[in-house]
Order: C-alpha cells, then structure tokens, then sequence
C-alpha cells in the first residue's frame, strides 16, 4: 500500500483527504490512500515518519509549515526562497520539503491583477496580506515575482510590517487587493472574520480569502456588501493540491 497522508493540528475541516481519495479511485490506483494524522506538537512528526510503513508523500497544513522545516532531509529551492513547507516527498526514508502553496496562489491571484490597475495607467494596486505563517510566506512571495507592492499585517511587529489596530481606512483605500491568509473564519467558527474597518471597501476592491470551508467566509460577506470583488480559497486548494500530486508521481 502507497500511503499519503495531510499533517496539522486540527483536520476535521480538511477537504484533502476526499480529494485525493477520489483522485486515486478515478486513476485506479487501489493501492494508494490517503489518511490524515493529527499531530499534538510537531516533535512528533519522527515517529509517524518511523510507524508509518509505506508512506510516499505528506501535505502540511497549520500550523506546521515552518515549524516542520527542521525534521527534513532536504529542501526544494523554492521552499527554501519562501521559507515554508506544504508538500513532503518520503523516499526510503528520506524527506524532502516543497512548496506548492505558491503555485496555488499564483493561480488563484493572477486574474485578479488585472482588474486592480487603476484605469489609464500601469500602476499596479498595493495589497494586505492578513497573517505571517506559512501561507503568508507563500502569497508575498507570488505578490513580489509579481511586482506588487504589500503589507503583511500581524499580531506581532516583528512578523509583520503592521499590527492589527493600524490597519486604519486610510490602509484600506490604499491597499485595494487584500488577502486573508489566517483561519478566522474557517469551519466551525464561521462566525469570525479578520478585524478590518470593512466601510472602507469599495467595488474598486478585490478581497481574496485562503478559507475554503465555508466557500464563502464571513471576511468575503463583507466584501460583497460593500461591492468588492471576492475570491474564495477553494481554486487555490485544488491547484495546490494537483501540483502536490504532480511532485509526487515525478519523485
């Protein structure tokens, strides 16, 4: 048996583990599975490496995408420049970290550049990413290839370039791309959302949220209520995912 497998604290949420299944079941693979094993603490990530006998490949969910980097054999350039691991390929032991969070983005956000340039000109539109774990590391790194100009907010100055108070509406109406790479809002606490002062949106905004679960989380309600464009996590997720699936049939 071929076993892959999601690693995170908590993964009731998850959506992997039908994805892939249904995957293996389209492709005929009767011997590969998917499972999800939730790790207390990410010191335990050795011993499911040692007693988990056929395992081929992992991805990494919060908040272990940094935190994972030292338990590898290996890093991928890519995951080394962006300095966060969602993807592991187990060969004979051996592990090797990669990053396809950035391919996820990069195919989620590409669209939507297009419709932030203020109109008569070349000026690209600054964004917020909300968050400074490993998503974060991911989106800023597909913002700057792609010359966009950001803010990372976070809960601490030393991670981020602002903390949440400073994000004012004089922040807002000049960052018009904003991206929730944090888990406010996620199943089951659909009842929270970033704290942002949403009456400065407007339709000249496009607010994209890595939350999948709901599809469309209360941060993006309030995007709709205010005429903004929004962009749900889901594309991201299934991109990401199939480039997962891609690194492990070619390693």
């Amino acid at each position: 048996m071929q076993r892959y497998g999601l690693i995170g604290r908590k993964l009731g949420h998850s959506f992997s583990r039908k994805y892939f299944t249904e995957l293996f079941r389209k492709a005929k693979l009767a011997d590969h599975c998917y499972d999800l094993f939730e790790l207390a603490d990410i010191g335990e990530f050795p011993a499911l490496l040692r007693d988990t006998p056929g395992l081929r490949g992992l991805n990494v969910t919060v908040p272990y995408k940094e935190t994972v980097i030292p338990y590898l054999d290996h890093l991928d350039p890519l995951a080394a420049a962006v300095g966060a691991v969602n993807t592991i390929v187990v060969d004979q032991g051996r592990t090797t970290g990669y990053n396809t969070d950035v391919a996820g983005f990069r195919a989620l956000v590409e669209g939507a550049v297009g419709s932030l340039t203020d109109p008569g000109s070349a000026i690209k539109a600054r964004a917020l990413v909300l968050g400074s774990g490993g998503a974060s590391r991911a989106v800023a790194y597909v913002l700057r290839d792609l010359g966009i100009r950001f803010r990372v907010v976070s809960r601490s100055r030393e991670r981020g370039d602002l903390t949440w108070d400073q994000v004012d509406p004089t922040v807002l109406r000049v960052c018009r791309l904003v991206i929730n790479t944090t888990p406010l809002g996620m199943f089951p606490r659909v009842d929270e959302a970033p704290p942002l002062p949403y009456a400065a949106l407007t339709a000249g905004h496009t607010l994209i949220d890595l939350v999948y679960n709901p599809e469309e989380t209360l941060f993006l309600k309030h995007g709709v209520g205010h005429g903004a464009r929004t962009i749900g996590g889901l594309g991201m997720l299934k991109a990401q995912a199939d480039e997962s699936w891609r690194i492990w049939r070619e390693r």
